[in-house]
Formats: C-alpha cells, sequence, structure tokens
C-alpha cells in the first residue's frame, strides 16, 4: 500500500513539474506571439507608408508622347 502511495506521489510531483513547466513556456509564447504581431502591424504600417508615397510618385511622372 505504502508502495502505491509513493508512486502515486511520485506522479503527482511529475504532473506539478511539468504543468509548471507549460505555463512558463505558454506565457512566454504569448510574449513571443504579442512582440510578433506588433511587429507586424509596424511593418504593415511602412508598408501602406511606402505604398502611399510610391503612389504619389506615380502619380508625378510625366505621360508618354
Amino acid at each position: 500500500m505504502q508502495n502505491e502511495f509513493n508512486t502515486l506521489e511520485q506522479k503527482l510531483g511529475q504532473l506539478v513539474t511539468l504543468t509548471s513547466r507549460l505555463r512558463s513556456e505558454n506565457h512566454q509564447l504569448r510574449q513571443e506571439l504579442a512582440t510578433a504581431l506588433s511587429q507586424n502591424r509596424q511593418y504593415s504600417d511602412k508598408i501602406e507608408s511606402v505604398s502611399d508615397r510610391l503612389e504619389n510618385l506615380l502619380t508625378q511622372l510625366p505621360e508618354e508622347a
């Protein structure tokens, strides 16, 4: 009986350790995702800005004869 309790205690310890590690990893992944989404927004804004500037330059080019 004591052996079964020891085995159960060991498995519970492993579960607690794994749960803690997964929570930590999940937190880190959430931070990385937030950073990636922020960078993506910045890149999209830059692309839109460059596109607008390019469009403006194209309208200023003289038309071909």
